[in-house]
């Protein structure tokens, strides 16, 4: 896989231009005060705005939290304002407006060294998750949108610095590029080359551990990096560990059944049978699990859950002592490690054994680490220090789209920009 064909803000020069800056500042949300409790997105989109302030552009930020599918999480931008001035050394003004005529005003008034963050793109219909599935928009079409036909004409510069919503073809990441000079900020560049790493060029033995409940999400990596000869070795957890020990002939009863029927998981059963037959020899699985017995926790192997009716009624919350220590050794003698979702319900401290000396593990590798998802830098921060690991990916959706091998909107849309910038400039 070749670098990202677009332009980065060492290519172009910003001093004196209205920028609209597009980064993915969504962050976790407590439920009951509504306040943010996880600032990783917005550290991270701080050097691209710090280099464009500093260099005495005049910024409109536009971005997005929460959105139908996660309605709790849609609230104003103004806390996210108030982190950014806190981070970034520069008062960053909040307008809740996205793009009507209080917004445009202030766009026009903007200063040298400026800079504005518009309200929440979701409170517009067509930035929404579900209009960009039910309504399909083109880029050329998304010209007539509200957002860009207010916006676009105020700015002569368009910066996206948003790679964890690469798989989404909402106007504020497709569209400016059909009509603006566009370039990739330095998180995008950064969020690219770390995975492009892992997926092209990775130092082998390359060990992906993935866990959690998604298990869509493993199973759309998992014949790719396989195919590709990217992985190694996979490590499994979480509902993928079921999955898989399920497909190989492993029984792990009647609720562990159930469960994955329940979530309509069943059907993931005969893909892992057809990978583990084409490739026997790159997974490891679980050889014991954690359970609870009397309120705390327990242990069984698998040869113990195949032979007890009473094991066979319990569901299975964490990796064993006998798992984590042959995980471990794995990722010890790893050159790359990837890892996407935590071994088990890591909330409850019964249970969080498995990922806590896993992630330690991975922390502690001398190879390449790279962690990505929401659960897995939540574990990550609640068990490590993220200073320790190569690279944390913000993304989530399009980290697994990109080590699926598919191809993503923003990144056509952004090398679609610089085919013409070139073209233009030849």
């Amino acid at each position: 896989m070749s670098g990202p064909r677009m332009r980065s803000l060492d290519d172009v020069v910003v001093t004196g231009r209205t920028v609209i800056l597009r980064p993915d500042i969504n962050s976790p949300i407590d439920v009951k005060t509504k306040k943010i409790i996880n600032t990783n997105r917005l550290e991270k989109a701080i050097p691209t705005l710090k280099y464009l302030l500093d260099n005495g552009a005049k910024v409109a930020i536009i971005a997005h939290q929460g959105d139908t599918l996660d309605y709790q999480n849609l609230i104003p931008l103004a806390e996210h304002a108030q982190i950014l001035s806190n981070l970034s050394g520069y008062t960053i003004e909040y307008i809740d407006d996205v793009c009507g005529p209080a917004a445009q005003s202030r766009v026009k008034a903007l200063k040298e060294g400026e800079a504005v963050l518009l309200g929440n793109l979701r409170y517009l219909g067509e930035e929404l998750t579900a209009f960009e599935k039910e309504v399909k928009l083109t880029p050329t079409e998304m010209l007539d949108t509200w957002l860009i036909r207010s916006l676009a004409p105020l700015a002569d510069l368009y910066v996206n610095d948003a790679f964890a919503a690469a798989h989404r073809s909402a106007p504020s990441m497709i569209a400016f590029q059909e009509v603006m000079e566009t370039v990739g900020g330095r998180q995008l560049f950064g969020e690219y080359e770390a995975l492009s790493k892992v997926a092209s060029t990775p130092i082998h033995p390359c060990v992906f551990f993935l866990g959690g409940g998604k298990i869509s999400d493993a199973f759309g990596m998992m014949r790719n990096v396989l195919s590709s000869g990217t992985a190694d070795r996979i490590l499994t957890g979480g509902i993928t560990s079921d999955v898989m020990l399920l497909a190989s002939g492993v029984e792990l009863g009647e609720r562990t059944r159930a469960f994955l029927a329940q979530k309509d998981l069943t059907g993931f059963i005969q893909e892992a049978e057809e990978l583990l037959r084409t490739w026997p020899d790159r997974f490891i699985l679980p050889t014991d699990f954690a359970y609870e017995r009397d309120g705390k926790r327990a242990e069984a192997t698998i040869e113990e859950i195949a032979h007890s009716r009473e094991l066979q009624q319990q569901l299975f919350v964490d990796l064993g002592e006998r798992t984590i220590a042959a995980y471990t050794k794995e990722i010890e003698g790893a050159g790359s490690v990837f890892v996407n979702g935590p071994a088990g319900i890591y909330e409850d401290e019964r249970w969080e054994l498995g990922t806590k000396e896993i992630w330690r593990a991975i922390a502690a590798a001398p190879g390449y680490t790279v962690v990505g998802g929401g659960d897995t830098i939540t574990a990550a921060e609640r068990f490590t220090n993220l200073g320790d690991f190569s690279y944390v990916c913000t993304a989530g959706g399009a980290m697994i789209r990109f080590l699926s091998g598919k191809k993503m909107p923003l990144i056509v849309a952004m090398e679609r920009a610089w085919e013409r910038d070139r073209a233009e400039k030849e």
